[in-house]
């Protein structure tokens, strides 16, 4: 009785074992649970604790967080025939729970297979320069065209990036020495604006040094003629004062201080060491002042 007792019990234990875990889910914020009633789907239940009914809905764990898929390195044809390779990634996050359970069953090899068919037909209408070049606008119109096809899986493609483009060979070799000429031209080009800049720098400075050495120089004759006129006025009214001083002693002199001064120059010609002395015919009336004072004298004398 008692075996059959523990028998029993074992058997409850290992069915509540096997049916809680069944009836019990424990669902994050991230994920919800696609269930499935006797094969119906019945809608999408969390996040939180969810109650199933064990052998009668079946769940299907769906992550909601936004997630990538990497292409392999795919060999395209651009419209004007260059073969080039082209890797990329796409980020996609599901909206509809439901649908992307049941309307696809491997969204990532779809995602895949149709990435990969999308990206040949959107290079094919693009130039192999437009490729290189406008990256971007290629990265939105593979996103554009994806995110038409996923949309009826409840799928949404947020962002399509390109990783690398690798052209052929010779069209690399090709682009190198285009981007060699390129940045020499630049050089050469830089340099001839340099050298124009510095000429018109040097020219300028010569203006300015000529212009400020001309208003030197027409300062300076200004000033010397300033100083000139003035030096010219002070020496007139110098000989002015001198004529008029020598005017007024000259009212005072008369014929004997004149004759003195006769006198005196004679006496000067004596110290000389001339021999010959020269005097002209109006000596003799210089002299005659002296004669009359001599006259004078001696009739004085006479008389007394």
């Amino acid at each position: 009785m008692i075996t059959g007792n523990l028998l029993c019990l074992g058997i409850v234990v290992l069915f509540l074992l096997i049916v809680i875990p069944m009836a019990v889910k424990i669902v994050r914020e991230y994920e919800r649970l696609v269930v499935f009633r006797l094969g119906r789907c019945v809608g999408e239940r969390g996040p939180g604790i969810v109650f199933l009914i064990p052998f009668v809905e079946v769940p299907v764990r769906v992550d909601l967080r936004e997630q990538y898929l990497e292409i392999p390195r795919q060999t395209c044809i651009t419209k004007d025939n260059a073969p080039i390779d082209v890797d990329f990634l796409i980020y996609w996050k599901v909206v509809d729970p439901v649908d992307s359970v049941i309307q696809v069953r491997n969204f990532a090899g779809a995602s895949q297979g149709i990435a990969t068919t999308t990206l040949r037909a959107v290079i094919g209408d693009i130039q192999l320069d437009d490729v290189l070049a406008k990256r971007e606008d290629i990265n939105q119109i593979l996103r554009t065209k994806l995110d038409e096809v996923t949309e009826r899986w409840g799928v949404k493609v947020t962002s399509v990036e390109i990783r690398e483009i690798i052209p052929p060979r010779e069209v690399q070799e090709a682009m190198n020495r285009q981007l060699s000429a390129e940045r020499n031209r630049r050089a050469m080009v830089t340099e001839a604006d340099g050298k124009r800049e510095s000429a018109i720098k040097v020219a300028e400075g010569e203006k300015q040094a000529a212009i400020l050495k001309a208003e030197g120089q027409r300062q300076a004759l200004i000033l010397t003629a300033e100083g000139e006129r003035q030096a010219a006025i002070l020496r007139a009214e110098g000989f002015a004062l001198a004529l008029s001083k020598v005017f007024e002693v000259a009212k005072g002199i008369d014929a004997k201080t004149m004759s003195l001064q006769y006198l005196e120059a004679l006496k000067a010609l004596g110290q000389s060491p001339a021999t010959k002395f020269v005097f002209p015919m109006e000596f003799s009336s210089l002299l005659r002042p002296f004669t009359q004072f001599a006259e004078q004298s001696v009739g004085g004398s006479e008389e007394k």
